[in-house]
Parts: structure tokens; sequence; C-alpha cells
């Protein structure tokens, strides 16, 4: 596969208490067939061993370190600390297989009006990344998504919304409302941890309010639209 000429791209990977997954997730990275420009973990005020993990490991990984802010806006300020001209995040906890980038750059490449590029993901409960679970599914998530970096420009701040979902939810509809290209591909290129605690885990009333909160902000954003447009 002929790969891109401006293959420089940046990773960034918000973290809070991710101590017992951090490792797995950092090695997927180094696992790419192209590799990293720059690996950027920004930690959201963690209380576990998450900075220490990170140490032991000796890895090529700038830490930053914010208190607990959401996972949006750790997502934020690792884009301000990148200059690479491609911009690739990850959730903590999930996975990469090891020909993820290459084939999103490879897509960027063959597709300049495109803007940002996801991935299908599939699944896997906790320390079993060999056991998927269920079928493939569309990833429009942190995880699986490749832009180009004048899209974080354009778009503005990751907002966390109350409950801490639903927030890559409403940066992509943002995204989308400002008319940027984002495709999706068939590949299976990521693997999604299912784990009691976390983000992605079951269904949690107080945590699910994040989602009407997108809702209710796309539609304010229309009605604005629609005054503007007069």
């Amino acid at each position: 596969m002929a790969l891109p000429l401006m293959a420089g791209y940046g990773v960034v990977i918000p973290a809070f208490n991710a101590a017992a997954t951090i490792a797995a997730t950092l090695n997927s990275v180094l696992a790419q067939t192209v590799k990293a420009s720059a690996i950027i973990v920004v930690d959201d005020g963690s209380t576990d061993d998450t900075i220490a993990a990170i140490g032991a490991l000796s890895l090529p990984v700038t830490v930053l370190r914010q208190e607990n802010a959401g996972p949006g806006s750790a997502t934020t300020r690792g884009f301000a600390a990148l200059s690479t001209p491609f911009i690739a995040t990850l959730d903590a906890d999930d996975l990469w297989l090891p020909n993820k980038i290459e084939k999103q750059l490879a897509h960027l490449d063959h597709h300049p009006q495109t803007s940002g590029v996801f991935t299908h993901w599939q699944n896997f409960r906790d320390d079993r990344p060999d056991l998927p679970e269920g079928n493939s599914v569309a990833g429009w998530s942190r995880t699986t998504m490749m832009i180009r970096r004048e899209v974080a420009e354009a778009v503005g701040p990751i907002i966390d919304p109350q409950g801490g979902r639903g927030d890559m939810v409403d940066w992509i509809a943002r995204a989308r409302e400002a008319n940027f290209r984002l495709d999706m591909l068939d590949d299976i290129l990521a693997l999604r941890r299912i784990r009691p605690g976390s983000l992605s885990y079951g269904r949690d009333p107080a945590r699910d309010r994040g989602y009407l909160e997108v809702v209710r902000l796309a539609m304010q954003r229309r009605a604005q639209n629609k005054l503007d447009a007069g």
C-alpha cells in the first residue's frame, strides 16, 4: 500500500485512572506499521497510578497533567500540544490494530477532500482482546478518529456534557455542520474495551444525561442558524 507523502501524525490519549490499561493501549500505538511523530497522554486528574504506570514503560511519550475536567477537555489540550499535519485520538482503555493508521493515512492521501476518517471496531471484555464480542460497528468515536489538524482548529474544543458521555457525538456533529467531510472505513481496525466503571460500560441514567445535552445543543445551533439565515 502506498503511503502519503505527509505521513506525520500525532496521537492524543486522554487518561483518567487508567493504570490497569494504559500500557496495552500505548503498546498498540507503538505497534503501528506507520510510527507516530508524537504521542501525548493527557492525565485528567487521575487518583490512581496512571502516571507511574506510564513512567515504568520507558516509552517515547509526553505526559501532560491537568485537574479533572473530562476526556473532551483533555483531548483538546492534547490537540493544542501537537503540530503534526494529522491527529489521531484514542481512549486510554482501547486498542488499535497494527495497520489502522496506515489505512487511514492512505485513505486521506487518496481522498484529499476528506477531512477525517473513522473505522469500524469491535467490543472486547476487559483483558481478553483475543476474544472480540459481537459484530463490528461503525466507530464514530475518539478511538477510531484521524483528522487533519485544520479540522481541530476550526471546530474548536471538545465539550464535556454533564454525565461525561456524548462529547465526541457533539464534536463530530459540529464538524459536519461546518461542512467537513468525515469518512468511515469498513475495516475493523480498533477494539473497544468494556469494563466495569468505564464510561462505555452499560447504561447509566446519570451519565446518559450527556446525550440529552448533546441533542439540546444541536437543536440550539439549528435554531440559531435559521435565525442567521433570515
